[in-house]
């Protein structure tokens, strides 16, 4: 079996939110930050033959580049990796699944009462200016007929912000849903963003496969 980029993509950033992994048999891979407020589920190409477990997924990742063209062979404790020629090969043994952190069911989301396309350029604009102000935080409020996105310090009331508008589906309600940055561990690209009263979200990017379900902060507000 030969990774695709597109999972590797996918396996790299699983990476930056949790350090291992639980492969299960099958065409999906999911993920879980061990303080399990961020979620995510990626469709695959590759069918896995067998549950596994990867401790440090980091290190796997270096080890499938220590060949120029990684190839899999599952066996019942490791999974052997080797070059095209065949000549170089890893012997890497898996981990207990049951010792790693791993979702224990998927998960079904609520009513969502805010809609709306998140480009990756304006994610990246967030994140550039989350960087440049120093905020944690960004808040999706409803506007004059848009959706304002803002980086904010909710602890200080006259701390600098930057703001963007984009179209959506919201109601007439007052609300001020709000996302720490930090949990923002998704692959740079457009998605549709559903968010829930209930203090979920969801983050769907079609082209990949791959959704994000990030917990909401629990300053966030619905309603009168």
């Amino acid at each position: 079996m030969e990774l695709s980029e597109n999972t590797l993509q996918v396996l790299k950033n699983y990476a930056g939110i949790n350090s291992n992994i639980v492969f299960n048999q099958g065409n999906s891979i999911h993920t879980i930050s061990e303080a399990k407020n961020v979620l995510s589920s990626a469709e695959t190409v590759e069918d896995f033959p067998q549950e596994f477990g990867i401790y440090d997924l980091n290190e796997f990742l270096n080890v499938l580049g220590l060949v120029d063209v990684p190839n899999l062979s599952f066996e019942k404790d490791y999974v052997l990796i080797s070059d095209s020629s065949g000549r170089s090969k890893v012997k890497y043994f898996f981990s207990d699944p049951d010792m790693l952190t791993t979702p224990s069911k998927s998960i079904t989301m609520p009513k969502c009462e805010v809609q709306f396309d998140l480009d990756g350029n304006t994610l990246s604009r967030i994140k550039r200016a989350a960087a440049a102000l120093g905020h944690d935080e960004v808040s999706i409020t409803p506007g004059d007929g848009v959706l304002t996105l803002s980086v904010v310090d909710s602890k200080n009331a006259t701390s600098n912000t930057f703001s963007i508008d984009i179209s959506g589906d919201y109601p007439a309600e007052p609300f001020n849903f709000v996302i720490n940055i930090s949990n923002l561990k998704i692959i740079p690209g457009d998605y549709h963003v559903a968010i829930s009263s209930k203090l979920i979200s969801q983050f769907t990017n079609n082209e990949l496969g791959v959704s994000y379900w990030i917990a909401l902060e629990k300053t966030s507000t619905f309603g009168d």
